[in-house]
């Protein structure tokens, strides 16, 4: 089993409120616009094991550690990660391409800054926006995700919630 922690759009952004709300999970992952360059994607990673994907946002230094997208499995479930994917019968171009290629379980995608999780039943998998865990942008609560992962099952989903 792992627990995992789930953030995107941290923009240079990443508080001791949400080090605090990850401090039980097995790793983090982050779906792109680090901000902050190489510098934070370290002290995440210096914190908890670090999967992540590189945001349009993020610089070029950053995208050679961390790549625009990522295919991998867990716990028994594929999972594809990507910074602007979209949401079911409105993806991105790019992500649609890599979802009907890949077929993942689980698709990750950040940019919107609008928390979702939702269960595209067309290509019957789960679909999961952490939000913005930055203080740049639109939103007005900064947002994450933690929850379990154990054979080919997500489960025990939590919402952090912090006033930005």
């Amino acid at each position: 089993m792992k627990y995992i922690g789930l953030i995107s759009d941290t923009h240079g952004v990443f508080s001791d409120e949400f080090r605090e709300f990850f401090s039980p999970v097995d790793e983090i992952w982050h779906a792109g616009d680090f901000g902050g360059g190489l510098e934070l994607a370290a002290q995440i990673a210096a914190f908890k094991p670090l999967v992540g994907v590189a945001g349009n946002c993020d610089n070029y230094d950053l995208r050679f550690t961390h790549p625009l997208h990522r295919f991998f499995e867990c716990e028994g479930m594929k999972v594809l990660m990507t910074h602007i994917g979209g949401y079911p019968g409105r993806y991105d171009v790019r992500a649609r391409k890599l979802i009907d290629e890949l077929r993942p379980d689980i698709f990750i995608c950040g940019h919107s800054h609008i928390l979702k999780v939702m269960r595209d039943t067309r290509r019957d998998m789960m679909v999961i926006n952490p939000g913005a865990a930055g203080i740049q942008g639109f939103h007005v609560v900064r947002t994450a995700l933690r929850f379990r992962m154990d054979q080919g099952r997500i489960f025990d989903m939590e919402v952090f919630e912090l006033d930005r």
